[in-house]
């Protein structure tokens, strides 16, 4: 089954206060694609592994029904008590074991969530539950972030990145899907009309606050914290306040640029 690392209700309330959902550029580029294939108006798109339902949100504006589905029942409960569209639904079950009949489902998507599942197993799901002409948009955002605020972006991209750089020597060793830029996830789709975009930026507003619980919502953060809690506050508490010395400002509310970088594998099924 998938790896599971989102399951404490406490983590998954963090994920869903502090994960964001996909930028523009990211939405733009999975929904050029489907229009390209012509799968888009559609009927059902599922969106695997939906932690607290950040992605699933983008999709009910263009599907008439999505179905959020996520291994971890703590995420599930957050992503319900979130108000969304009512074109939208959740479920708890693995992403090896989707509950849809074969050659039912129009799009089958996932936002930083493919590198945790069993890839062959999960390729193959797909394979079966999607329709003829059904499409996939398989995305993550990479660990190269970088920050913006006035003049002070280099110097304060360095204090996030110290800190990030040694929150990631607690990754899970799954990250390296994610380091290899979903290759091994493009590889393992089972279609033979595929492509992986490495170069998707998206700008993402964020306060000083929302940036550092970002890094505390992250699988390799919460190892950290369990490893050694005092030495993890810490860290998150001096990068806050060293943040805002750089930007020479008080409030944690203070807003900055979170730029991200996209990776997103796009398939479709032949018919």
């Amino acid at each position: 089954m998938a790896t599971q690392m989102f399951e404490g209700r406490g983590h998954a309330a963090i994920y869903q206060k502090y994960r964001f959902a996909p930028g523009k550029e990211l939405q733009q580029t999975i929904l050029s694609y489907l229009r390209e294939k012509k799968a888009i108006p559609a009927e059902l798109a599922v969106d695997v592994g939906c932690g607290s339902g950040q992605g699933t949100h983008f999709l009910g504006e263009h599907f008439k029904k999505v179905v959020g589905t996520d291994i971890s029942e703590a995420q599930i409960q957050e992503a319900k008590a979130t108000p969304c569209m009512p074109n939208i639904s959740y479920l708890a079950c693995a992403a090896e074991a989707l509950p849809f009949p074969a050659g039912s489902v129009d799009v089958l998507t996932s936002f930083t969530a493919a590198h945790w599942f069993q890839l062959e197993r999960f390729a193959r799901e797909a394979q079966r539950v999607l329709r003829p002409g059904g499409c996939v948009a398989i995305s993550t955002y990479t660990l190269d972030m970088s920050l913006r605020h006035g003049q002070c972006s280099q110097q304060l991209t360095r204090v996030f990145r110290e800190c990030w750089d040694e929150i990631l020597k607690y990754s899970n060793d799954k990250v390296k899907y994610v380091l290899d830029d979903y290759k091994a996830i493009f590889e393992a789709l089972p279609f033979p009309d595929k492509k992986r975009i490495t170069d998707i930026y998206d700008p993402i507003p964020m306060t000083v606050e929302g940036v550092v619980g970002y890094m505390e919502s992250t699988s390799s953060y919460q190892t950290f914290k369990k490893n050694d809690p005092t030495a993890a506050t810490s860290l998150l508490q001096e990068t806050e306040k060293r943040m805002l010395e750089t930007m020479g400002v008080s409030s944690r509310e203070t807003l900055v640029e979170f730029l991200v970088r996209h990776v997103c594998v796009l398939g479709c099924k032949g018919c």
